[in-house]
């Protein structure tokens, strides 16, 4: 099974701009009110909204609540560094939790958290 997520955004431009520039996507297709944005095989698009020939329930923009990415990456400090250099405000700081985790997290356009994570054994 394959499947990618999708967001609703009145931030369809400076969405792309901001995964395509900071976080290593590019761009797989794309027209003036869609585009879909691929990474180490994994997709993520996003859409304008209220577009009448959707059906309603793809109308609504997102509203940057209850959701979130993960994005695992072999070194989160690293990652945290050269995306701290860039200027990207780092809402969560790096941190090791309990559970064997170190993460850290940033805030995208639509208001959506990103969590760059590495998973360590305890």
């Amino acid at each position: 099974m394959s499947f990618y997520a999708g967001i609703i955004t009145k931030k369809l431009n400076g969405s792309k701009q901001f995964y395509t520039e900071h976080l290593g996507f590019a761009v797989k297709f794309e027209n003036e009110w869609f585009v879909l944005l691929e990474r180490d095989g994994r997709e993520l698009a996003f859409m304008q909204p209220d577009l009448d020939f959707q059906a309603p329930i793809f109308r609504n923009a997102h509203d940057a609540n209850g959701m979130w990415i993960t994005i695992e990456v072999e070194n989160v400090e690293a990652e945290h560094a050269r995306l701290n250099d860039a200027g990207i405000g780092i809402a969560v700081s790096l941190r090791t939790e309990e559970w064997g985790e170190t993460h850290f997290s940033i805030v995208d356009p639509n208001g959506i958290g990103i969590d760059f994570v590495n998973y360590r054994e305890q």
